[in-house]
């Protein structure tokens, strides 16, 4: 594995971030495709990019903070200012958040611009998952499986081989991605349909990860994933019941 791409004197370069900084561009092209698609200025895709990017990582960084803050009693600025330390489902609403607020500045339907992204939301994390796997984050338990993997350098090291449950989720979302591809123009909110099958899968690969039980046998990330599914199956019954009426 290889954490550090280069360092410019003090300053490292990670491969999560050069991984990150992708995910972000691809995402924004296939949301320009997608948002001609809708009826949209693709163009647009470009500027709530930057909405997007800003809300995501602050919404990371605020979650992982506040998380850790309240389990461990480390100061809220130190775990804010930190290189490390980005939660995903945190900047999945901090991006959602911001990305509304810039579809409204835009004078764009928030719906139709949250189904754009709904594809790309699915690769993009995709892409990301490949900076997590390169520098040793968010791995599994112990495994003697044959694609088990030791990370010495990750986060935190380890000389145990492991599930690597970044691959397993690369292996859910590709799939998610083409579904929702598919059914772009058949779903009544493509969105909705990515929350809960990203919640899904969340669900069953937290199982083989590392992180504490805190409730009913289940760990945190697998509540956010039970959350995801609940609001991504509620939407996407709202939006078609909204349909229905609309077309009597």
């Amino acid at each position: 594995m290889h954490p550090e791409l280069f360092s410019i004197g003090d300053f490292s370069i990670s491969t999560f971030g050069l991984m990150m900084a992708i995910a972000f561009i691809v995402a924004s092209q296939i949301t320009a495709i997608r948002m001609k698609e809708e009826g949209l200025d693709p163009e647009l895709a470009w500027s709530l990019l930057v909405y997007v990017m800003l809300g995501g990582v602050l919404g990371a960084k605020l979650y992982f903070a506040i998380d850790v803050h309240l389990r461990t009693g480390v100061p809220f600025t130190q775990l804010l200012f930190a290189r490390e330390g980005i939660t995903w489902y945190g900047g999945l609403m901090g991006a959602t958040l911001a990305g509304s607020i810039g579809a409204r500045v835009h004078h764009i339907s928030v719906k139709r611009f949250m189904d754009s992204a709904a594809v790309a939301c699915a690769v993009g994390q995709s892409i990301g998952r490949i900076g997590c796997f390169l520098v040793g984050d968010d791995y599994g338990r112990a495994s003697d499986l044959p694609w088990a993997v030791a990370f010495p350098q990750g986060a935190p090291p380890t000389l145990e081989t492991v599930h690597p449950t970044q691959i397993y989720e690369i292996l859910w979302l590709l799939p998610v991605a083409a579904l929702l591809w598919k059914r772009r123009r058949k779903s009544p909110f493509l969105f909705g349909e990515y929350l809960a099958l990203n919640g899904l899968g969340r669900i069953f690969i937290e199982a083989l990860r590392v992180n504490p039980r805190v409730a009913l046998g289940l760990t945190e990330p697998q509540f956010v994933g039970v959350a995801l599914v609940v609001v991504g199956v509620g939407s996407w019954l709202y939006f078609r019941q909204h349909a229905e009426t609309s077309a009597d």
